[in-house]
């Protein structure tokens, strides 16, 4: 099975479909994206942008879901920014600018502080 993402115009992902292999396959049977999307065009409208994504995230680093974005030059699916501050690491995850004090309690991150802030059990 194949999965393409819908992308609205500002490339976040809007759904995630599955379209049968042979849907992808060129005159030659050779799978390609373009024949994928040229098929889930003729489905949802020509109008309609699509970008494939991997369920085991083999490509394209993420498996897209709704409100991912599709980042073109990274060629990747990167999940929503949970916080204006936080930046892209190397595995292409969003983490905070400040390491989170330890893992034996809970913390919640303050975007106005710019800290991590101790949860009370």
């Amino acid at each position: 099975m194949a999965h393409f993402a819908q992308l609205d115009s500002q490339n976040i992902v809007l759904r995630v479909i599955v379209i049968a292999n042979e849907e992808c396959l060129d005159d030659k049977g050779v799978e390609s994206e373009q024949v994928g999307i040229a098929f889930c065009r003729q489905l949802f409208g020509q109008d309609t942008n699509w970008a494939q994504t991997s369920y085991n995230a083999t490509f394209r680093k993420h498996y897209a879901g709704v409100g991912y974005i599709f980042d073109s030059l990274l060629d990747a699916f990167l999940p929503p920014k949970p916080y204006p501050s936080w930046v892209l690491n190397e595995k292409y995850y969003w983490t905070a600018p400040v390491p989170i004090p330890d893992s034996e309690h809970k913390y919640e991150w303050d975007e106005d502080t710019l800290s991590w802030v101790l949860i009370s059990d």
